[in-house]
């Protein structure tokens, strides 16, 4: 805790504590039982909603049976690519607070939400190609994190017009999230309650917002787990680890990054290493089946991955930016989603992580899913249909790994006139020259797509489409953004000398690296059309 949190969040006695407690507790009984608004807790498994949850419990738990009426609805995100340990912590616990919650007829509902397949973390890297998640570009949060819960929450809203969110947030946990807090605070509606901008109808309570990290574990240790699961066990596993934080329940942008987190995604990159992880190998021999999943993540290098990506951002265009260099600026293009080769070689590592690890990993944690079914059958038609890669690696990939057959869930419904030895042949034509097999394999399956339809609707601006981003080798196209460029800035400057330098006689822009001059003959530098145009 820093010296200005100390101020701010000075210690207490436990008798303080206790009294705050037994504050708490009435005001959680009074706040349920004001109204017929439902109540969502946001439960992440770590130690301060852990805490929350509990308080929360105890609380109703002193309620006459009559009065327990309203469901507390106890959500937990899943983004599949969890701590392991982690995970199956947190569902052996939603497991026990479901079976308490039945014998005690207690009003606790769990919820164990997932993603939404097209928005799950190796659906983006390994089908879209989107790069690791970094600061500049932090794709992975709201896909995994904010949208399942928000959705939930959105149709709690519908079904009974508002709602109160229940969080397990704290000021001392860093000065962004007090600030964050602060900030909420200054709309509250009611005692206790704080609308968020970017969920309607929802009001937000934070009872252990004031609460200091030692009075956390002060409570978790003395007050006993009332649906079973063990406090001490969950402090063992803050022990074995060396960060300061655990990862919440995220519900918008403005919540506090999970990326420097105890508890968080074993993927994540907005860290350096997962330090966690690495600290529970060290800590635990026990727990060094967990080294493949910190390799597959090692491998996740955000500063060093621009040679695994494409010079062009995802929809095909080259776009530059000043990058400072020792001092120097070089305009260079943006890099954009990530090789083939790369999401093939990707995809493989993470295959043999999963074979590892479960050949490795102790009997009850179970068979260890790292990429579900689910996710490679939406990875494979994203590649066959998106990118236009036909040669079908995927399942030629996972049967080499894991010795098994792919078993799309969803059939074998990619029927294709096309295939690996189409691709090979092509591949053999077009020798090293890879925008040449990158131009002729996406022409002839978009031919092959809009064949199948009843309407070809479309299919000359797709064609087009592949000639604008495909046509022209890396060199090129990026030569021909520099032009664009320069000449856009000719325009604004007023450069008029410059302008007619790089227009033609008609008052046009000089014909730049076409397609037909480039692939099919002509003269390159003037360009021509060429026999092939």
């Amino acid at each position: 805790m820093t010296e200005k949190q100390m101020t701010l969040f000075p210690p207490r006695t436990v008798a303080d504590l206790v009294q705050d407690i037994e504050l708490l507790t009435k005001e959680i009984q009074d706040l349920y039982c004001l109204d017929e608004i439902p109540w969502i807790l946001g439960y992440s498994g770590g130690k301060d909603s852990t805490a929350t949850l509990q308080l929360v419990w105890n609380a109703i738990a002193e309620l006459p049976p009559d009065k327990r009426t309203k469901t507390i609805n106890v959500i937990t995100t899943d983004t599949l690519v969890e701590n392991p340990i982690v995970s199956a912590w947190v569902r052996g616990s939603l497991k026990k607070l479901k079976n308490a919650a039945q014998e005690k007829k207690m009003p606790f509902e769990t919820h164990l939400l997932y993603p939404e397949v097209k928005e799950r973390y190796w659906v983006g890297l390994l089908g879209k190609g989107y790069p690791a998640p970094r600061l500049r570009f932090r794709w992975c949060t709201e896909r995994l994190k904010i949208n399942s819960a928000n959705r939930f929450i959105r149709n709690m809203v519908r079904a009974s017009g508002e709602v109160i969110l229940i969080l397990g947030m704290r000021k001392a946990e860093s000065n962004k999230r007090a600030a964050v807090m602060a900030k909420h605070e200054k709309g509250r509606v009611r005692d206790r309650l704080s609308p968020r901008p970017t969920l309607i109808n929802s009001l937000v309570y934070t009872p252990i917002e004031d609460w200091r990290n030692d009075e956390v574990w002060l409570y978790l240790m003395q007050w006993p787990n009332p649906w079973g699961h063990s406090n001490q066990d969950l402090f063992e596993m803050y022990r074995q680890s060396t960060a300061d934080n655990e990862c919440p329940l995220v519900v918008d942008t403005s919540t506090p990054s999970c990326g420097s987190s105890r508890f968080g995604c074993w993927v994540c990159t907005l860290v350096d290493s997962d330090k966690s992880m690495q600290a529970m190998i060290l800590n635990d021999e026990e727990k060094e089946w967990l080294q493949p999943l910190v390799d597959v993540r090692n491998e996740l290098d955000i500063e060093g991955d621009r040679q695994h990506r494409d010079f062009r951002r995802i929809w095909g265009e080259v776009q530059l930016f000043e990058r400072n260099l020792d001092g120097e600026i070089s305009v260079e293009p943006i890099p954009g989603p990530y090789t083939k080769e790369r999401r093939e070689y990707l995809l493989r590592r993470l295959l043999e992580a999963q074979v590892q690890i479960r050949r490795t990993a102790p009997p009850e944690m179970g068979e260890i899913t790292l990429i579900t079914h689910e996710e490679l059958s939406e990875i494979r038609r994203i590649w066959l249909e998106e990118k236009h890669e036909f040669d079908d690696s995927l399942p030629k990939i996972y049967e080499q790994v894991t010795g098994e057959k792919f078993i799309d869930p969803l059939g074998d419904g990619i029927h294709s006139t096309l295939g690996s030895d189409e691709w090979e042949i092509l591949a053999g034509i077009c020798a090293e020259d890879k925008m040449h097999l990158e131009l002729v394999t996406r022409l002839l399956d978009t031919e092959r797509q809009y064949k199948a339809r009843t309407r070809r609707t479309g299919i000359y601006e797709e064609l087009k489409r592949w000639f604008d981003t495909s046509s022209r080798s890396k060199d090129e196209a990026i030569d021909n953004a520099h032009y664009e460029r320069n000449l856009k800035d000719a325009f604004s400057e007023g450069d008029v000398e410059k302008v007619r330098e790089m227009m033609d006689d008609e008052g046009e822009p000089k014909p730049h690296l076409s397609w037909g001059n480039v692939k099919f003959g002509g003269d390159r530098g003037t360009g021509g059309t060429g026999e092939g145009s």
